[in-house]
């Protein structure tokens, strides 16, 4: 089993940065890939950023490439989201998830441990 928790988050203006945290703890030693993944409301859950475990590859959904940076320190166990330039339409929980299966996606289904979720809210 691996637990995930979120920090960060929270509420900023239109055009700023907020930084959002990942800590794993159990097996992480199984982790291949780790994902942002994010929720609005009403919206289906949608794929952020992804980052190896262990090869350091980034993933990034077409809408946050360039605003938005994905990080790891494997000392610590953690992945970061630097989300730069945000705007309304960002607004969402914003969700830290681990696969431990070898190939990289993008589908939410295919992950298998999920964080309880952190807020961001984008005011305009």
């Amino acid at each position: 089993q691996v637990q995930l928790v979120e920090s960060g988050g929270g509420l900023v203006q239109a055009g700023g940065s907020l930084r959002v945290s990942c800590a794993a703890s159990g097996r992480t030693f199984s982790l291949y890939y780790m994902g942002w993944f994010r929720q609005a409301p009403g919206k289906e859950r949608e794929f952020v950023a992804a980052i190896g475990w262990r090869s350091s590859t980034t993933y990034y959904a077409d809408s946050v490439k360039g605003r938005f940076t994905i990080s790891r320190d494997n000392t610590k166990n953690t992945v970061s989201l630097q989300m730069n330039s945000l705007n309304p339409v960002d607004t969402a929980v914003y969700y830290c998830a681990a696969k431990t299966s070898l190939f990289y996606t993008n589908d939410p289904a295919k992950y298998d441990y999920w964080g309880q979720g952190t807020q961001v809210t984008v005011s305009s």
